[in-house]
């Protein structure tokens, strides 16, 4: 059994969430601001890959947001390849410069979110429902902005510090309709 948990803990510390901070990216360019870019409609294409590198599920998102009251709500619908959606609200909220504190329904707790340059870094912990059951995760979540509006998300999954998975997500801005 002790042979067990040293195995354990030698897998969850050399595995799970990243290094890095916000701070590595300060003059990364163009500088991301999540209200400035997800004020509107966003479109996103995504991937679940499990810790084997086998893609598991795709997915669309199309995304409203808009400020009210100081905080920004984000409306997603997710339409997975296999046919099953699913819709999450996000609040999303400045907390002081280059920090964000963010609320949805299958999130524990509040998310916290630095930011600095062209990077923004979310870390939270999540019920995710996973076919009949619900595991709860952690995500430590980067998004980084490039250049003509792509947006890049690459979100690590952990659970009891071990790496379960990984979701890669590419964002881009949708033209206003016309008024």
């Amino acid at each position: 059994m002790k042979r067990l948990l040293i195995a354990a803990l030698l897998v969850a510390a050399t595995t799970g969430c990243t290094t890095m901070k916000p701070e590595t990216f300060a003059q990364g360019t163009p500088a991301f601001d999540v209200f400035d870019y997800f004020t509107g409609t966003t479109r996103a294409w995504g991937v679940f890959e499990d810790r084997f590198g086998t893609i598991r599920r795709q997915f669309t998102v199309d995304i409203h947001g808009e400020v009210k009251d100081g905080e920004l709500v984000l409306e997603e619908a997710f339409q997975f390849a296999d046919g099953e959606t699913d819709h999450r609200t996000w609040t999303i909220r400045r907390d002081g410069e280059g920090r964000y504190l963010g609320t949805a329904g299958d999130v524990i707790g509040e998310a916290v979110g630095r930011a600095a340059g062209n990077a923004l870094n979310w870390r939270y912990d999540m019920d995710l429902e996973m076919g009949d059951n619900t595991l709860q995760v952690t995500f430590d979540d980067w998004m980084m902005l490039q250049p003509d509006g792509v947006l890049i998300n690459r979100a690590w999954v952990t659970k009891f510090g071990i790496e379960i998975g990984s979701v890669s997500i590419f964002f881009k801005q949708q033209p206003a309709p016309d008024a």
